[in-house]
């Protein structure tokens, strides 16, 4: 099954969704604050990766600023937040041309006047993202959205020139590309720019408040956390003969079966829950070990394993246990469970929902619960552009790069351990510069692909006990 026929976030339908929105300006009632640079206090936007993500994204930042989009809640939720004020998208750019042309159809069939991209303003291939970050101004949002591989140099540019950016996960596909985000990050604080990062359960509050609850003693000191992403799986055929093999590895779909792309499938569904292991221990990791392997039979073609099970040991010798399955016909499972000495708990649900509860004690079940978070009033796709937007408009100080680079780093960590057979420590992965493509930065499309299919279309898979990833 190809990775785009699951569902990977509320946020992705958007483009097969825009037909419902009614998409209704209401724009003219937001209080506009005077602190952005633009004479008009229009924030301007460049789409950089036209996938549904990136329309997503888009539409949240739309509503973010008071547009309302199938609700009444955008105009009071942009007024209360600072976020509200005009909003325009400007610029888009991809490698392909049927995306952008897609993209640009629904976005202006559910944005209406919002989207103002003309023919000239749409950029295609490897250098496209420059020149769509070049019809910014110091002050405008880039919405970078492509996959892993090109999250650093897409960044960097942007700090270069003085935009602020919202960055979709994951953020690096290895260390090299870690350190990267890391650097651009640090540049971009002390120009005083804004960088949102797209792990939007750190922006859910009833996950916020079950934190509080933990961090008031409420569940005791944390022992155990178990993270579970297990459904039917993402194979991938063999690589077609007579094709552009780098364009191929990065058409839809199929960056997800590659490690130097996106980091693989494993990374690309289950950073969340591994940032939220983290946060729940408000520590990164020790060290990381882990299994993994591929069911007999399988003929999958991609780069990935089928099965991850990764056991995370913190400074306090505690655990948390990240375990990823993707075979068909098996149980399916997809929640963060939290354990401390004195109860268990619920951290989040299935497909990322606010399912926070504490229970009376380590059972975790629906009759047992002893506190249950406040429903959310905003999703948490939504709000990461409310506060992103109430900072630019307000000059509020937001740079979420270090903190998504690190539980990006401490992803590619637990795949390392599962992918060499050996314990990774946190000061191996700090330490490393591996780069799985060290020249990403001068790809075109006339480049070989950084990976190559054998004679029967197939890739590499990991090996234990040979392959080195950190």
């Amino acid at each position: 099954m190809n990775v785009t026929q699951q569902n990977l976030s509320t946020r992705r339908d958007f483009i097969k969704t825009t037909g419902q929105f009614a998409a209704v300006s209401a724009l003219a009632g937001v209080a506009i604050p005077h602190v952005h640079a633009a004479g008009d206090n229009t924030i301007q936007l460049a789409l950089i990766g036209c996938g549904g993500r990136g329309n997503g994204a888009v539409a949240n930042a739309m509503s973010a600023g008071g547009l309302v989009l199938g609700d009444s809640g955008g105009t009071e939720r942009a007024q209360n937040s600072g976020a509200g004020g005009p909003i325009k998208l400007v610029a888009m750019a991809d490698l392909r041309q049927d995306r952008l042309d897609q993209s640009h159809e629904a976005l202006t069939r559910a944005l209406g006047n919002q989207v103002e991209v003309p023919n000239d303003r749409r950029f295609l291939g490897f250098d496209a993202y420059k020149k769509a970050i070049d019809c910014l101004k110091p002050g405008d949002v880039a919405l970078l959205t492509t996959h892993a591989a090109f999250r650093a140099p897409h960044l960097e540019y942007c700090v270069e020139k003085g935009i602020n950016v919202f960055m979709e996960k994951d953020f690096a596909a290895d260390p090299g590309g870690v350190k990267r985000i890391i650097r651009a990050g640090e540049a971009a604080e002390r120009k005083g720019l804004k960088v949102a990062a797209g792990l939007m359960c750190r922006h859910s509050t009833a996950r916020q408040a079950m934190i509080q609850k933990i961090r008031d003693g409420a569940m005791g000191d944390i022992q155990l956390i178990r993270a579970y992403r297990m459904d039917p799986g993402y194979f991938m055929g063999p690589k077609p003969g007579g094709v552009n093999e780098l364009l191929w590895q990065l058409s839809p779909g199929q960056p997800f079966q590659f490690m130097w792309s996106s980091g693989g499938i494993f990374i690309e569904l289950m950073i969340h829950q591994i940032d939220e292991c983290f946060w729940l221990k408000d520590s990164w990791p020790v060290s990381a070990h882990g299994v993994g392997g591929r069911f007999p039979g399988s003929t999958d073609c991609s780069q990935n394993l089928d099965t991850y099970s990764i056991e995370y040991t913190f400074a306090d010798g505690t655990k948390a246990l990240v375990t990823g399955r993707y075979i068909p016909n098996c149980d399916n499972d997809f929640a963060t469970f939290v354990h401390g000495t004195k109860c268990g708990g619920k951290f989040s649900g299935n497909i990322h929902a606010p399912t926070s509860f504490i229970c009376k004690n380590q059972h975790i079940e629906q009759t047992n619960i002893a506190w249950r978070a406040p429903k959310e009033t905003v999703n948490p796709w939504q709000m990461e552009w409310d506060v992103l937007l109430s900072a630019i408009r307000n000059n509020k100080p937001h740079n979420e790069a270090r903190r998504a680079a690190l539980s990006n780093l401490g992803a590619i960590m637990g795949r390392a351990a599962v992918h060499s057979g050996k314990t990774i420590t946190w000061e191996q992965a700090m330490a490393s510069d591996f780069k799985f493509c060290p020249n990403v930065d001068e790809l075109t499309e006339k480049s070989p692909a950084p990976v190559q299919a054998d004679a029967q279309g197939r890739y590499p898979a990991p090996m234990p006990g040979k392959t080195v990833e950190i």
